[in-house]
């Protein structure tokens, strides 16, 4: 009997395993694989750069509304039955912002899509807490480079899809939803698990769909906040623009999208060590400084039109770094994992919020100026912005949320 329940708990392991990352492959590609597309949609739908940004803004948007209600909806329902219509509706939302019937649609698609991915993103890191206590560190881990990885991915493979099939770019955005349709299939199974959800770590309060007073009020949850949500809108400004940067700096199409999957595998060394790093110090301040300082240099080294590789590699280094530092403050900022999720929820949803502006407006000032100079000035001067953010973010103080 202990040999079959070992083997079950096994096959039980691996279902939990393949599914936690085919949930984390769907929270980036489908989003990132509008970028490279930029141009083809531009001519053949006759939009503007402000409304292509629009395209990677509205599922920020989406994260920064649907965040503080993804707790209470799971709490009702559950994490695997609120996964599983996330992953089911992503479905339906990459299939519709692909219909050739009605070109309101992509933009309708493009929502749900936004709001399906706004549940995964909230949802898996307590998902894996919740059903792999024990291996939080390595499953965190490995849905993060899934993430990442499969984020470059979708910007990587726009283009020759586009081109090596009959569909067109609708089929290049199309085709992520198989992927999504696979993380259906595998969550099913989990829906009729018999084994009952443990209470949350930190006590039994109901979750609430509004911020704290004390929280609100924190000048240090603001700043982890401003934090978030400017690495953030780097990034999102990266996978919707840098594509087109590299267009206009003489690069080829294909190769301006090939270059977020490059961003995206240099990244990964530094979502490792930055974390490893940070939980062996006390305060994260320099670290966070360092990133930045990256951010900063890179996007000032963009100026120049020239040895755009390794500046791509200074802002991806920045990048993976900045990413785990900010999801880290959640929890090293607080006492009780009540209060990180509350923080998680604030950081999420206002820096969200912040990271939406970012793709529309650099596509408005394109548009405005007619060349990537000004934007690339702004950007410089966000990240040093969000450098001082991350010198006080990193300090070794506490959110009190009650």
């Amino acid at each position: 009997m202990a040999t079959k329940n070992k083997v079950l708990s096994q096959k039980s392991f691996i279902l939990l395993f393949i599914g936690i990352l085919l949930i984390s492959a769907n929270l980036r590609a489908p989003i990132t694989a509008v970028g490279p597309l930029s141009k083809i949609l531009n001519q053949e739908m006759n939009l503007s750069n402000a409304w292509v940004g629009m395209l990677t803004t509205l599922p920020l948007l989406a994260f920064a509304v649907i965040s503080p209600l993804v707790a209470s909806v799971a709490g009702k329902f559950g994490n695997e039955r609120t996964l599983f219509a996330s992953m089911l509706f992503l479905t339906l939302g990459i299939a519709l912002r692909s219909y050739r019937a009605n070109d309101g649609c992509l933009f309708i698609g493009t929502l749900i899509i936004g709001v399906a991915v706004a549940f995964g993103n909230v949802l898996l890191p307590s998902f894996i807490k919740e059903r792999l206590p024990e291996k939080i560190g390595v499953m965190t881990g490995a849905y993060t480079v899934v993430m990442s990885l499969f984020a470059g991915l979708g910007s990587g493979l726009s283009i020759p899809i586009e081109r090596g099939t009959s569909f067109g770019w609708r089929g290049s955005l199309m085709v992520w939803g198989l992927l999504s349709l696979a993380a259906v299939i595998v969550m099913l199974p989990l829906l009729h698990a018999k084994q009952r959800q443990p209470a949350p770590a930190g006590g039994q309060r109901r979750p609430t769909l509004f911020f704290s007073k004390k929280l609100l009020t924190s000048p240090l949850a603001w700043y982890v906040t401003l934090f978030m949500g400017l690495q953030s809108l780097l990034f999102y400004v990266l996978m919707a623009w840098l594509p087109s940067i590299l267009v206009s700096d003489g690069y080829r199409a294909s190769q301006g999208g090939w270059m977020i999957l490059v961003l995206q595998i240099i990244s990964l060394p530094a979502s490792f060590l930055a974390p490893v790093l940070a939980s062996r110090r006390q305060s994260q301040t320099g670290l966070a400084v360092f990133a930045s300082v990256l951010y900063v240099i890179g996007f000032a080294g963009m100026l120049s039109g020239k040895w755009m590789i390794l500046w791509i590699i200074f802002l991806a280094l920045a990048g993976g770094a900045l990413i785990s530092l900010a999801l880290l403050f959640f929890t090293l900022r607080t006492h009780t994992a009540q209060q990180a999720a509350e923080l998680s929820g604030m950081g999420q949803s206002g820096g969200y919020l912040l990271a939406a502006l970012g793709p529309v407006f650099l596509g408005f000032l394109h548009d405005l100026t007619g060349g990537w100079l000004v934007p690339e000035i702004i950007l410089t001067f966000l990240s040093l912005i969000m450098l001082v953010a991350g010198s006080r973010a990193g300090k070794n103080k506490y959110v009190e949320s009650h």
